[in-house]
């Protein structure tokens, strides 16, 4: 999972400790994390899940006022539900895909964001489309709000550098690992 140096660098960008264990599976291009994967159990046992976790926190403030100016309602209302609906299913099909079969008690239900229909969070939507998700929410956050951007089906089993538009002025280059 992940090293010492990511759970302090992940604890710096959140404010708080990571309350499951994670990985990160998007970076900067200081080699900070950006998106984490957390395990589908918090250290307590309680079910997670959010699989995928924004943690660069500039990234979470954009899509804090996107989501401030209506932005779940309004991705609700031109993502087309059946791609929502498939999105969800792939997510929780990943992630129960990481619970030992067998595994007694709670799982973790829904798809992106803990919900089975429709938007609940576009953080949730926004990291698992960085980290390479085909997700069409995530997609419409980076149109909506000039956010990075990037092609996961281009990148997708490979470790490659992406180019992501972070404004007109500026270029960033994120990493998958």
């Amino acid at each position: 999972m992940a090293s010492a140096a990511d759970v302090e660098a992940v604890r710096a960008r959140l404010g708080r400790w990571a309350l499951a264990d994670f990985e990160v599976v998007v970076r900067d291009d200081d080699g900070l994390p950006v998106v984490v994967r957390n395990a589908p159990f918090l250290a307590d046992g309680t079910p997670m899940p959010t699989r995928y976790w924004l943690v660069d926190p500039t990234l979470r403030q954009r899509i804090d006022r996107l989501e401030a100016a209506g932005g779940v309602r309004e991705a609700q209302a031109v993502v087309d539900p059946v791609d929502l609906d498939d999105a969800h299913n792939r997510y929780a099909r990943e992630r129960d895909a990481a619970i030992p079969s067998g595994r007694p008690g709670p799982r973790p239900a829904g798809g992106v964001g803990g919900t089975r229909r429709g938007v609940k969070c576009l953080h949730a939507h926004y990291a698992w489309f960085l980290a390479g998700g085909d997700d069409q929410v995530g997609r419409w956050s980076t149109i909506s709000s000039r956010l990075p951007n990037h092609d996961p089906a281009a990148s997708r089993g490979r470790r490659h550098r992406h180019e992501l538009d972070a404004s007109p002025r500026r270029r960033r280059r994120w990493s998958r690992p």
